[in-house]
């Protein structure tokens, strides 16, 4: 038996997709220490060639050539297959149709599609398909919650607040969290929960958008400090200006089709609907202020000493917070 896991983006969906492989191969009886992982290599990476594969995934020829001698299932986790090369694709997959599938498992992990040679033959083999979308925080939320329970814990919800704004959805890094406080019986102290994990996530800008648009002025601040560790932040202000200039379209366009001819996106985009809902919720007057508090942001950030920069930074997210929201 097969299955192919395709994932969008974010260190969360990947992990996600590995608990899916686990919970596959636990489902027939195979222990994880017992699961042949395999990494594909980047395109870039240098690597030595064992015959038609790289070094790396010359484990899988044999493991899908043979059985268990004693009768045990071979199973294999292949990782990130979109980065395999076409030989390296065409070569599994020429493999694929001669496995038994009483005696293996095999699970395929790949961000976007895999190379079409092995997709066409793991659709021929009948593999099972799972699509795991991005990983957003209220998915990190819950996933916290159900691992607390499966863990026996007794986590308060402050502490699992702590976590999420230590590690976002950076699940991988949340596990591991949890193995050292389970180990050091901590679990139910939010201060020392909050002394113990210091780090701060690198999360998408459009969080810290949701939270002026919401008008979460304490939310906003908190995303731009987390951002500030990890970006320029000139960056943050040019995602600002295209998020401005689609307030703005959306408030001079009569209708939704318009703005989506204006913006030169599908109207059936889903994101033509939140625009549109944003730009019609705040006024004319506002919209001018949050332009010229830009324009003078966008100056003291390239003329006025790094040590202010964050300051305006902070002052500007207060400002849009209060404009976009309607306070």
């Amino acid at each position: 038996m097969m299955l192919e896991i395709r994932v969008r983006e974010g260190s969360g969906a990947a992990f996600l997709a590995e608990q899916k492989a686990l919970a596959f191969f636990a489902e027939a009886g195979v222990a994880p220490a017992d699961v042949l992982r395999i990494h594909t290599p980047g395109r870039g990476q240098d690597t030595e060639w064992e015959g038609s594969v790289r070094s790396e995934l010359a484990p899988l020829i044999p493991a899908l050539q043979s059985v268990s001698l004693f009768g045990d299932l071979t199973a294999v986790l292949l990782l990130d297959a979109n980065q395999l090369q076409a030989g390296e694709a065409g070569t599994i997959a020429s493999l694929l149709p001669m496995v038994d599938p009483e005696a293996m498992r095999l699970v395929v992990v790949s961000e976007g599609a895999p190379p079409a040679a092995l997709a066409k033959a793991l659709a021929s083999c009948g593999a099972a398909k799972l699509e795991i979308r991005s990983v957003r925080e209220k998915d990190a939320a819950q996933w916290l919650a159900d691992e607390a329970k499966l863990r026996h814990l007794r986590m308060p919800l402050a502490v699992r607040h702590a976590l999420l704004e230590a590690f976002g959805t950076d699940l991988a890094a949340m596990a591991g969290a949890l193995d050292q406080l389970q180990a050091s019986g901590e679990v139910s102290d939010e201060a020392a929960v909050r002394a113990r994990f210091r780090n701060r996530p690198d999360e998408p800008m459009w969080l810290y958008a949701d939270a002026l648009q919401s008008g979460d002025v304490g939310q906003a601040l908190r995303r731009l400090s987390d951002f500030l560790v990890h970006d320029h932040p000139l960056q943050l202000l040019g995602y600002l200006e295209g998020d401005l200039r689609r307030r703005a379209l959306a408030k001079s366009a009569p209708n939704e089709a318009t703005y989506a001819e204006w913006a030169g996106m599908r109207k059936e985009d889903w994101r033509v609907r939140r625009d549109w809902a944003r730009g019609k919720g705040v006024s004319a007057e506002n919209l001018r202020k949050a332009t010229e508090a830009l324009g003078r942001a966008d100056r003291a950030l390239k003329t006025a000493p790094e040590e202010t920069h964050r300051v305006t930074l902070e002052r500007l997210t207060v400002a849009l917070a209060i404009w976009y929201s309607g306070r």
